[in-house]
């Protein structure tokens, strides 16, 4: 079909969309969930072929546009969603003309109906900002015979041929038009309901390894390729008894970007640990820019949020005061983040040999162990989800704190707060290689059997709050 049939097809099917629709609102409902769940509170949000607006209208977001070349289809949407506040207008996806940029932009089973799919995806650059995020959604190619059977039967409507894509043809037109996809991920198996039946394979079957490559609906995430910028940092260092560390960390911690703060957080110390942090901000403040504070309440996450709270920079870094990371690899983390090479940098000590006693062989066991269940939530590699050493912009913690609610303040550790706060909020999560050092000073502060049990629990948490929601 031409492009002026596949608009006279649209136009003709407005008056009747709304009720095949309903009738298959278990499948379009999917789809909405899925993209909703990665749309943070406050977001502006443009849907790219909303045909008559329902996706646009029932996702989150303080500023939502939708556009479509149907002008029935655009007619009937701002009569069905005309006190949601949604704007809509008749514009097709070759020539987008709106002066804004979004926050996210969405296209949801629109890629197959377009002429030129690299020339739409180029349009969207200029509606994006240096940190947009694209949602691609289309079915999966492995689904086509039986979409075919649909359509011949009348279980579904037939409409004009789509372009044969799999997810890496979309990938690849991405990356041609300049964006980075950083996430692929599948649902759905059964896209009818039928009672138990549905709910016991979409929830449960569709989520697990082998079976989610056979889900229909295939889900694209993308944000536009970065440039790098000069920041300024803040290294927040947890201290509990580590009084013989506080020196070196600030000796040898290196200046980064146009400017680097140093703020040490005490918490509960049996030693001396805050005197020695008072005495050497006295000694070495002349020279460095040092915060201190003692937290309020007790664990890492505890101290980790005290530090944040009075952060500056516009990088924020976590320093474990046993220097067991050391900090002469901070500038590693900071040119990732700096460069775009992700949006949260996730220490990894898993990859080089460690240093004899840097870590205990049940431990590393239990590493290893998270490794696999988190690379399977978050649907791409983390190797090492305990490392206490992770970076994330200063504007997307803030947004994680807003959204902290989401998965709870159950975390005294501080790491799966942020690692799963960085995936509700659809940020490029990278694992970046440091070596471990051993400890030098003190004690660990972790307890291997209590604190295992504690991790498995969380997991079983984000299992259900990211994958079985």
């Amino acid at each position: 079909m031409e492009i002026t049939d596949k608009r006279a097809y649209f136009d003709d099917q407005a008056a009747t969309i709304t009720v095949y629709r309903h009738q298959r609102r278990y499948y379009w409902n999917s789809i909405t969930r899925q993209c909703n769940y990665f749309i943070p509170a406050g977001s502006s949000v443009l849907e790219v072929g909303c045909g008559t607006g329902d996706l646009i209208a029932q996702v989150g977001g303080s500023r939502k546009v939708g556009i479509d070349f149907s002008e029935a289809m655009i007619a009937e949407a701002r009569v069905r969603h005309a006190s949601s506040g949604v704007q809509f207008e008749v514009m097709p996806a070759e020539r987008i003309t709106l002066d804004e940029k979004f926050d996210v932009i969405v296209l949801s089973n629109l890629v197959g109906y377009l002429d030129d799919v690299q020339a739409v995806f180029e349009q969207l650059r200029q509606v994006s900002h240096s940190r947009t995020k694209v949602i691609v959604t289309y079915y999966n190619h492995l689904w086509e015979p039986l979409i075919k059977l649909a359509e011949w039967t009348g279980l579904k409507r037939r409409g004009p041929q789509q372009n044969w894509m799999s997810g890496k043809d979309i990938r690849n037109l991405l990356y041609l038009a300049g964006f980075e996809t950083f996430r692929m991920n599948r649902n759905l198996l059964v896209p009818i309901n039928i009672p138990i039946v549905s709910w016991l394979c979409n929830k449960f079957l569709a989520r697990l390894p082998l079976l989610n490559q056979l889900g229909l609906n295939q889900y694209l995430y993308a944000r536009i390729e970065p440039e790098a910028k000069e920041y300024t940092v803040s290294v927040v260092i947890p201290a509990r008894n580590e009084s013989g560390n506080i020196e070196d960390a600030i000796l040898r911690t290196p200046e980064m970007g146009r400017h680097t703060e140093l703020i040490f957080v005490e918490g509960n110390s049996t030693d001396d640990t805050w005197e020695v942090i008072q005495r050497m901000q006295a000694k070495h403040g002349d020279w460095r820019d040092i915060k201190i504070a003692r937290q309020d309440g007790r664990g890492k996450g505890d101290a980790v949020r005290k530090g944040y709270s009075i952060a500056t920079g516009d990088i924020l870094m976590i320093l474990d005061a046993d220097l067991t990371v050391p900090p002469e690899e901070l500038p590693k983390f900071y040119a990732a983040i700096a460069e775009g090479k992700g949006e949260f940098i996730n220490g990894c000590r898993l990859i080089y040999p460690m240093e004899k006693g840097a870590m205990r062989f049940l431990n590393t066991l239990g590493n290893k162990f998270f490794s696999v269940v988190f690379s399977w939530l978050l649907e791409q590699p983390i190797k090492d989800t305990l490392c206490g050493t992770k970076v994330i912009r200063r504007t997307d913690y803030l947004k994680l704190q807003a959204n902290r609610s989401f998965f709870g303040d159950f975390d005294p550790f501080g790491d799966f707060d942020q690692i799963l706060g960085a995936y509700k909020l659809n940020l490029k999560i990278i694992d970046l290689p440091i070596r471990y050092r051993e400890r030098k000073y003190g004690d660990t502060n972790i307890s291997r059997f209590r604190h295992g049990l504690l991790l498995l629990r969380m997991s079983a948490f984000a299992a259900r709050k990211i994958k079985f929601y």
